[in-house]
């Protein structure tokens, strides 16, 4: 697997969960996984060995020396690709300045690099590339390499996590690579004049997945295919949603040591403590632990819907409910969000930044979960929340249309305010009956683990075998 993030080396979303959960869960299952990821400033490696030394890469003009650090977890082999001058920066992605600008060759680099150790290292059957950061892989396999004895026999897999980032570069990019520019075809890289490094993924990997099946048909409309859903329509028939489990290792309010008192379905009372401690630590009122109080752990972005929840503001705030929010992002949303503490401080708590602890607590400690996406390719936070027992508010979308159901919480379909607060006030009415005490011992006992979905991952890879 290649990637450009892994849990517990480096995160910043959901992609390093995937990369940090699924191999464990093949290894399990009876599979030999290795996971490529840059070495970047801040992963902090113990006990890792030199693997490689010395590894030269060629990209265009420029060569590069990698030396590959390997470190093996939960029977994963993990390989850090270091070359100090791509990586060794403050940031994964960008830097004051926005963006890098040559991240176009960071991960070119790292996807000549996992070749390498495919060469060297670990003898792969397939190669499963993730996000537009892994796209140059499969053009490297199927065309400049086409035909090489240690690549010929490779399978590709290549999954989308999020279409909204494509890795999209200016013509100038091709020749940085070493590409050809018979390749800046529509049809192949091309895409409105530039180098799209998830278009290249899309069209050269044999297979290709997203992270739940409700997203998969959704890539494949006007709406939510980002301008490349004629390419996933033409390419539906290796298509697969396969939803994203949870680490129950990690999430888990029966062993979960960041939260006041642990709880599950047959226990549940300690979720009273976890309200209770919850309030407190966000300076709320006691009064609200027999009403509702809605969680938000989330980046603060136009995808996520918050501008849904700004648009009411008021309305909410008037209403016999809490909120506690935890998160960053946009400055308007970030604006909004203090601001909307500021006018309700009895009612509205918010913590600008990330703090791991404080987002089990969030979960543990809320009645409701909040999640108005306008999409959602599979989302976290809404799995964690039923195995807490933090009932899932979400628009249906999605992940989030695949994971809620009516046993298990409450949706709203359209794109605007007053249905998010519609669904808010539904819910606020059937807090604390019999029905809601049902509904949270169906969510709690809800199993989406990664050996679940492993099992499927299976069953495509040897699809893929069959192909060779």
């Amino acid at each position: 697997m290649v990637a450009s993030e892994a849990a517990p080396f480096i995160k910043t979303g959901g992609l390093a969960d995937v990369l940090g959960a699924l191999p464990k869960a093949l290894v399990r299952a009876g599979e030999q996984v290795a996971v490529v990821i840059p070495l970047y400033r801040r992963v902090k490696l113990r006990d890792a060995t030199l693997a490689y030394e010395r590894l030269r890469l060629s990209l265009g003009p420029r060569t590069f020396e990698a030396n590959i650090l390997e470190k093996a977890e939960h029977g994963v082999r993990y390989f850090f690709v270091q070359i100090p001058e791509l990586y060794d920066r403050d940031g994964l992605y960008d830097g004051p300045g926005g963006e890098y600008t040559d991240n176009h060759i960071r991960f070119g680099a790292l996807c000549q690099a996992a070749l390498g150790i495919v060469r060297h290292l670990f003898p792969a059957d397939i190669v499963h590339c993730h996000d537009w950061q892994a796209g140059l892989l499969p053009v490297l396999v199927r065309d400049i390499y086409a035909g090489h004895p240690a690549y010929s026999r490779i399978r590709l897999a290549f999954t989308i996590h999020n279409l909204g980032y494509q890795g999209s570069f200016g013509r100038g990019a091709m020749a940085d690579l070493g590409l050809p520019e018979r390749l800046l075809r529509i049809d192949l890289l091309a895409h409105f004049g530039n180098l799209n490094l998830m278009k290249a993924g899309l069209v050269y990997s044999h297979f290709l997945t997203t992270v739940s099946k409700t997203y998969a048909a959704e890539i494949q409309t006007p709406e939510f295919g980002f301008n490349l859903d004629g390419l996933l329509r033409a390419r539906r028939d290796v298509l697969f949603g396969i939803l994203n489990g949870v680490d129950y290792e990690a999430w888990n309010p029966a062993t979960d040591r960041n939260i006041a008192q642990n709880y599950d379905v047959i226990h549940p009372n300690g979720k009273q403590v976890c309200k209770a401690a919850l309030l407190k630590e966000m300076g709320l009122p006691e009064s609200l632990m027999t009403r509702p109080v809605f969680g938000i752990v989330s980046r603060f972005a136009w995808q996520k819907g918050f501008d849904f929840l700004a648009s009411v503001a008021n309305e909410f705030g008037s209403e016999d409910i809490g909120l506690v929010v935890l998160g960053s992002g946009d400055a308007g949303l970030e604006n909004f969000f203090a601001r909307f503490a500021e006018a309700y401080p009895h009612k509205v708590a918010v913590k600008i930044g990330y703090d791991d602890g404080l987002a089990h607590r969030i979960e543990a400690g809320s009645d409701l979960f909040l999640m108005p996406s306008r999409y959602e390719p599979c989302g976290l936070n809404q799995i964690y929340s039923l195995k807490y027992g933090t009932l899932p508010l979400v628009r249906a979308t999605g992940g989030l249309e695949d994971t809620v159901d009516d046993a298990t919480g409450f949706k709203f379909w359209g794109y605007s305010g007053y249905e998010l607060l519609n669904c808010i006030r539904f819910a606020a009415d059937q807090f604390g009956g019999e029905r809601w005490k049902r509904m949270m011992e169906t969510a709690m006992l809800r199993d989406y683990s990664w050996d679940v979905s492993a099992k499927e991952y299976i069953g495509l890879y040897d699809r893929l075998m069959a192909t060779v």
